[in-house]
């Protein structure tokens, strides 16, 4: 390299060609030579194991790491659910859905209607309400929510890739807390399914964290 170098200084002095450079240089055939080695089989076998005692090592702290952020989404999934199954009972128990309350605010409404028109068919007003009262019962939304609680916590307690049923049964807590919204004839209810839609977007963006 130094001889190159002082040849290349020379030609530049004498006959003015550009400077050499020393990317230039090191590439010339012989500046770097590396000689060909013959591993043995003792190297290569020490080789192979360094190579899986560190894959080992990694794998290891992969688990661990996996583990440790499952056990994270565990918690909070369970507290999602629990949350739901809260909301669930409180909606279960909440004084408007009383028979007596129902009927109280029914026959209000009939009696309203009745005194705002004389020619509205008495008997015909009272089967509508009967029907509408019928349509707007979420028991049958509040058995369902109950139902996917239980099942979450089976997958939970399951575990395993569980990720794509998880996410199935939030779109099922969606679909039952959008219904009971939209039957429920109370303000108290439907706070309670606001509140409830809330809770099941935090549960299904958590999911997708999950295989």
């Amino acid at each position: 390299l130094r001889d190159l170098a002082g040849l290349a200084k020379r030609l530049q002095e004498q006959f003015g060609v550009a400077p050499a450079t020393a990317d230039g240089l090191l590439s010339l055939r012989g500046v770097l030579d590396i000689p060909e080695t013959t591993e043995t089989e003792e190297a290569r076998a020490a080789l192979d194991s360094a190579i899986l005692s560190a894959l080992e090592v990694a794998l290891g702290g992969l688990e661990q790491a996996r583990q440790g952020e499952g056990a994270a989404l565990l918690s909070l999934l369970s507290g999602h659910i629990d949350a739901i199954e809260a909301l669930t009972v409180r909606a279960e128990a909440d004084p408007s859905r009383e028979p007596t309350v129902i009927r109280e605010r029914i026959a209000e409404q009939v009696r309203l209607l009745m005194d705002a028109s004389a020619n509205l068919d008495a008997s015909r007003l009272h089967m509508e309400a009967a029907f509408l009262a019928a349509k707007a019962d979420i028991r049958e939304e509040i058995d369902r929510l109950k139902t996917h609680v239980a099942s979450g916590r089976v997958l939970l307690a399951g575990g395993g890739a569980i990720g794509r049923k998880l996410d199935f049964l939030a779109q099922e807590f969606n679909r039952e807390s959008n219904t009971l919204c939209s039957k429920s004839n109370a303000a108290a209810v439907t706070a309670i399914g606001l509140e409830l839609k809330a809770v099941v977007d935090q549960f299904r963006e958590q999911v997708q964290n999950l295989e």
